[in-house]
């Protein structure tokens, strides 16, 4: 995997496959960049793909206290790193956080931005509170009990049932996570600042995709901003949870497809 040295950590790695133009593919709370797996395959036989680990997920190593603002800052020292001017970028759950927070400081390298699961608002109070015990039990040392319980509350109800090898896989692959980098996360994910603006100002398309059975963020919360900017491309997925790379791959991979051709081809639609 590429390595890049970056403000907020010197080693943060991430992956390139596929030729074509930029999809940037920011992952969530408690991932790493192998959370779209399912999908890359088949979006890399049309685009260049660049997935990265943020600091204290998968192979990036966390340095010092991280937020979402630096995240956004390693997605732009890879893409200067791969001399990639502009990008589609994709961000899910926290990585849409992340996304919002790139287009916040870098609007001119964003050629679209797809929202998978995620809001550009800033946590309420009742969030937060919510976050700071999931820190508190981390840190008493039930990082692996917190993480066995919240992951499959992150899938539908029905996919859980007639899918728990795979959400087993998932919970698998978040106990990795070392419990400084979930405690960053989910600090940096309190202090961030709405983002709300960044719809109004957008100059690119703006994707939304929203599970039905989503138990993080309520989808009529996100259907709230799907007309502040102007130009929206909305899906909305019946029986699918707050994991459609998992729970509706086929779904998510033709959506972003037809998205980022729009992006790269608007006068062609």
């Amino acid at each position: 995997m590429p390595e890049v040295k970056t403000p907020a950590s010197a080693h943060v790695y991430y992956r390139k496959m596929g030729t074509g133009q930029a999809i940037v593919l920011l992952h969530g709370l408690p991932e790493s960049g192998t959370l779209w797996q399912n999908i890359w395959h088949e979006l890399c036989a049309s685009f260049t793909l660049i997935i990265p680990d943020f600091p204290g997920s998968g192979n990036s190593i966390l340095e010092r206290q991280t937020s979402i603002a630096d995240m956004a800052a390693c997605v732009k020292t890879i893409l200067d790193n791969e001399e990639i001017e502009k990008a589609l970028i994709v961000g899910h759950s926290m990585g849409g956080y992340v996304a919002f927070a790139f287009a916040g400081l870098y609007p001119g390298c964003v050629a679209g931005l797809s929202l998978v699961h995620s809001t550009p608002v800033a946590d309420d109070e009742e969030k937060k509170k919510t976050r700071l015990k999931a820190i508190e039990l981390i840190r008493n040392g039930a990082k692996n009990a917190f993480i066995s319980q919240m992951v499959p509350n992150l899938f539908s109800a029905d996919f859980k049932q007639s899918n728990p090898l795979a959400v087993k896989q998932q919970v698998d692959e978040a106990l990795k996570m070392e419990h400084n980098g979930l405690i960053n996360f989910y600090e940096a994910m309190i202090e961030r600042a709405d983002h709300t603006f960044v719809l109004e100002k957008a100059t690119y398309p703006v994707q939304w995709i929203i599970g039905a059975d989503d138990n993080v963020i309520y989808y009529k919360k996100i259907l709230e901003q799907c007309n502040k900017s102007n130009i929206n491309f909305v899906s909305f997925y019946r029986n699918c949870g707050h994991m459609s790379m998992i729970e509706a791959p086929g779904n998510l991979a033709y959506d972003l497809k037809e998205f980022a051709d729009y992006c790269y081809n608007p006068v062609s639609k």
